[in-house]
């Protein structure tokens, strides 16, 4: 049998300007997310959906989850490989599409990872190494984009 793992985290609204959901304008979307003793995240609404900008919000962080999945596994392969990565960023991506009945859907994540390495004869190998980082992703196989 697999193993399995759980993750619990704890999401408390803290968006009510006085009264509550009373309407649609009537509140803000800004919540914090925590884990255990962990820092909280602020987090908010996409501000096309009247978030707050300075936070967080669901779609950056499924995007993020993503990225950072695939970043983890790439720097296990290539430190299994004998690989040596120096540096690592990712300017990735991702495109919602919403629906005329205000529901939607991810259609896409582009992760454009940038990466150092000390042995440039090995450029090709790290190359590849992608595709297997994205075989193994937990969070790309949780996807169905």
């Amino acid at each position: 049998m697999a193993r399995q793992h759980q993750y619990r985290i704890k999401t408390v609204w803290t968006g009510n300007l006085g009264s509550g959901t009373e309407n649609y304008q009537a509140y803000s979307r800004d919540h914090l997310i925590t884990a255990g003793s962990k820092l909280p995240i602020a987090g908010s609404s996409d501000p096309a959906f009247r978030g707050n900008n300075s936070r967080y919000n669901p779609e950056e962080l499924l995007v993020s989850a993503l990225s950072s999945c695939h970043m983890l596994w790439y720097l296990h392969l290539c430190a299994s490989a004998g690989i040596v990565i120096t540096e690592y960023t990712d300017h990735a991506s991702g495109t919602m599409a919403e629906n005329t009945d205000g529901s939607g859907q991810f259609t896409g994540v582009m992760l454009c990872p940038r990466v150092t390495i000390t042995d440039r004869a090995r450029a090709a190998e790290a190359q590849q190494l992608h595709a297997q980082a994205h075989q193994l992703c937990f969070i790309a196989n949780s996807v169905n984009f």
